[in-house]
């Protein structure tokens, strides 16, 4: 066991006050179990607080509230980010929570029958059950593109974009096409930013909504149909509403949105306005990247375009093999927990906030497994 001195024993603990960290503490209190939550940031809901100023969500608030507090009655049906930041804030002092902030854990480990959070302070949080919320974006995924060290110009990850604002005058690459990407060219776009994106694999892509009808509550329908039958479909819609996009350069893949998202965990597109953007020639789309020059870049066609700024929007990782230095975790190939509870050496861990592979959005499936773990540690605490 860590030294008692400067250990702080509890039922439980919670690492990360964001969504699911929320989420898990507001169903524990529920249950009769008040878990110390600890977060990194001064503030819930950090990771929220930081996304570039225009994300909404893409999820309807019906279908995005966390157990207990639903969105507000006057918010829009798709919650802008201060709206959600709003909501967390209110959302914590509703349920009564009050993280431990400014603390970032490095390392947990297991001893004497406690799951212990050690702190970069020195200080070690034990208890019996640990619920892990810290989010499948805890990590910049950076990559080094060949010949960056010979470009002159700026090159950020998608973390550090807030606005066009700070770009205005440039010329502006963004490397990749997930929703990040594609909202990012959209806004540099619409503030007259002259930006293209450089997309290197096939993407699926969805309207946000179809005739009125949020796409979200479509896809929930068609899980629940048999697989082959709800693949069909999903193929069905998306070539009915977006269809063939290869001659602006975008490739569509075999498989359907759905069938991705279940498989390989892979969130369609959902298209806001880039695509109209796309076809009206405001947003050029070249494909891969060869290498970069001093003011230009080369692209896996041929062709070379001048660029003097850079937006890595190439995603996160979920950074939890370094959490754990005693023990292997039972994660996929994109380093995230494929169970919802620890077993064997494993027991009394749980994984809130990973699951990205459901139909209807994260928020929705955090809604849903945070009162099962909730449950199983209270069955546990009896």
């Amino acid at each position: 066991m860590a030294d008692t001195a400067s250990t702080t024993h509890a039922p439980v603990i919670v690492i990360g006050a964001g969504p699911a960290g929320l989420a898990a503490a507001a169903c524990l209190q529920q249950r009769g179990l008040r878990a110390t939550v600890i977060e990194q940031a001064q503030a819930v809901g950090a990771s929220w607080r930081n996304h570039y100023e225009r994300l909404h969500l893409h999820t309807v608030k019906s279908h995005s509230a966390l157990p207990g507090l639903p969105f507000p009655a006057e918010a829009p049906r798709y919650v802008p980010r201060q709206g959600v930041v709003d909501y967390l804030e209110a959302y914590a002092q509703h349920h009564g929570i009050v993280p431990v902030r400014g603390q970032t854990v490095v390392r947990i480990t297991h001893e004497g029958g406690e799951w212990c959070a050690h702190l970069a302070s020195g200080q070690v949080f034990a208890a019996p059950q640990l619920v892990l919320a810290t989010g499948a974006n805890r990590e910049p995924l950076v990559p080094l593109l060949p010949g960056q060290h010979l470009f002159a110009g700026r090159v950020l990850h998608s973390r550090d974009y807030r606005n066009a604002q700070a770009l205005r005058g440039r010329r502006v690459l963004v490397v990749g096409m997930g929703n990040t990407g594609a909202e990012i060219a959209l806004d540099l776009a619409e503030q007259g930013v002259p930006v293209a994106l450089s997309v290197r694999s096939p993407v699926n892509i969805v309207k946000r909504d179809v005739l009125g009808r949020p796409t979200q509550l479509s896809s929930i329908a068609l899980a629940r149909l048999p697989e082959p039958l709800g693949d069909a479909l999903a193929s069905l819609l998306r070539r009915l509403t977006v269809g063939d996009l290869s001659r602006w350069g975008l490739r569509t893949p075999r498989a359907s949105p759905l069938r991705q998202l279940r498989r390989e965990g892979k969130t369609p597109m959902i298209d806001i306005g880039t695509l109209a953007r796309i076809r009206s020639g405001e947003i050029a789309v070249f494909p891969g990247i060869v290498a970069l020059q001093r003011d230009r870049v080369r692209f896996l066609d041929g062709r070379e375009q001048a660029f003097d700024t850079i937006v890595l929007a190439t995603g996160y990782s979920a950074g939890l093999p370094v959490l754990f230095p005693q023990h292997t975790l039972p994660l996929d190939a994109r380093g995230l927990p494929t169970v919802l509870h620890g077993e064997g050496a494993l027991q009394g861990l749980h994984f809130v906030g990973f699951d990205i592979r459901q139909p209807g959005g994260l928020l929705r499936t955090i809604a849903m497994q945070a009162p099962r773990v909730a449950e199983r540690i209270a069955d546990a605490a009896a």
